[in-house]
Formats: structure tokens, sequence, C-alpha cells
């Protein structure tokens, strides 16, 4: 739980930028983002209103269910994400949406799904016990201490792996590579490790924006339209991110962006 409330701040910050800059973008460009024609828009302010709430609230509710739930202790992931998959089927029956078709297809990519995440956790698993085993944390520390890069050193040097990583691996198979080996170096260090927790995802996450590989991009470009193209959100995406590295200096700068919630909610 700590972790997931860790991240509020410097999320909520993220998409305040993002937002920010959007708006910026917009106003000293117009046709980076064309408003609708007035003779189009024909709905009322209720209208639109009326609209986003039904759009929004019922998801909502949901996401409070299941990540207010872990957020605040009361659930394990795996009871929230029971919580989560109970709460979609009513959302589907609500919006009369509902077959057995769908709830078989459904339960049969969540089998798929599910057995490809246990195979990678199965082999991270087996790399983190042979290298912890044989001693492969020591040789680590070792090579470290002859380089000298010292405690902030060996942060940057992970978090680059982490980012490196990101253009060739998930975001599964990061964690379960880098994390047996990052944070116990972090521990020894003295990092907070839900600060070093905070930071690890916020460089995962603008791994995921960056090219060549950008995996964010290659999901967006299968909805977007033709005419835009690859080069068209490869350029596009280098201001959000700017903005993820922002953040990330913010929150090694400020580690209460961080920790302050956490320790106000939970105590921790």
């Amino acid at each position: 739980g700590d972790m997931f409330i860790g991240m509020f701040i410097p999320g909520l910050l993220m998409a305040f930028l993002y937002i920010f800059y959007i708006i910026v973008r917009c106003y000293l460009d117009p046709s980076s983002g064309p408003s609708i024609p007035f003779e189009e828009d024909t709905l009322t302010l209720g209208d639109k209103l009326k609209l986003t709430g039904v759009a929004l609230f019922p998801p909502l509710i949901l996401i409070i269910a299941v990540l207010g739930s872990i957020m605040m202790g009361v659930a394990v992931p795996t009871e929230a994400a029971a919580v989560g998959a109970i709460g979609t089927v009513f959302l589907t029956i609500c919006y009369k949406t509902f077959s057995k078709t769908i709830l078989m297809e459904a339960m049969l990519k969540t089998l798929e799904v599910t057995a490809m995440i246990l195979t990678i956790v199965v082999g991270g698993t087996m790399f983190a016990s042979v290298f912890l085993s044989s001693g492969g944390f020591d040789a680590i520390r070792s090579i470290l201490a002859f380089w000298e890069l010292g405690a902030w050193g060996t942060l940057l040097l992970i978090l680059g792996l982490v980012f490196l990583a990101g253009f060739v691996l998930d975001g599964l198979s990061i964690i379960l590579i880098i994390v047996p080996i990052g944070f116990p170096l972090m521990e020894s260090f003295g990092f907070n490790l839900v600060w070093f927790a905070v930071l690890f995802l916020v460089v995962k996450q603008t791994s995921y924006l960056t090219p060549p590989m950008a995996g964010a991009i290659f999901y967006f470009r299968a909805i977007a339209p033709s005419e835009i193209t690859l080069g068209h959100m490869y350029r596009g995406v280098v201001p959000f991110i700017l903005l993820d590295i922002i953040v990330l200096a913010l929150v090694m700068i400020f580690p209460a962006l961080a920790l302050w919630l956490p320790e106000k909610l939970l105590g921790s």
C-alpha cells in the first residue's frame, strides 16, 4: 500500500505537467489541437456533463474500489483483483453488454496472460535465486566498490539500466530481473525503498515512451488515424519524456514527494 500511495503525488504532478504542456502548446499553436467547429457543437453544457458523468463515474468507482483497497491496506493485490473482476462483470451487466461468449473470451484471455506472467515470474525467481546463492550480490558490491561509484552513482547506474532495459523488455520482466539486485543494493546504501520504488517506476514509464522501441507509441499507433505516422508520434512524445525527467529530478531532490503521503496515511 505504501508504494501505491507514494506514487500518488508524483503521478498527479506528472499528469498536471502533461495537461499544462498541452494547454500551452494548443494556445501557442491552435492547429495542434483544433476545437470542434461551432456549427458541429450541438450539445449543451448539461448534455456534456451528463455524458461525461455516465462515461467516467462507473469506471471511477471501480478504480477507487481496486486501488483504494490496496492503498489503504484493506486488501492485497490478489484480493483487489478479484474485486475488480466482479466489478467489471457488474458494469458489463449495467451497460447491457454482458454475454456468456464475452465472459468465456475474457476468462480464456485471462488464463493466457496469467500463464505468460507466471512463466516470467518462475524464470525471474530462478534467476534471482541462482544469482544470489552463487555470490552475485557480493560480486556486484565488489565491482561497485572498485569503480568507486558511491551511493548516488549506484542509484543512477541502476536507473540507467532500467531505462535501457525498457527498450527491449516488458515492465514485468524488468521488475523481476532488476529488483532482486537493485533493491538490496539500495537498502545497503541506506536509501528508502519506497522512494527508490517510485524512482524506478517513473524511469520505467519514461522508457516506455522513449523511441526506438516505445511500447506506448506502438499501442497508440494501432488506434490512431492513418494520417498520423510514427514520425509524428516520435516527435510528439519528446516533450512528455522531458516532463517525466523533470518529475524524476524533483522526486530525487525532494524525497518527501514520495514519502510524505505514506507517512501521513500509513505511518510508514
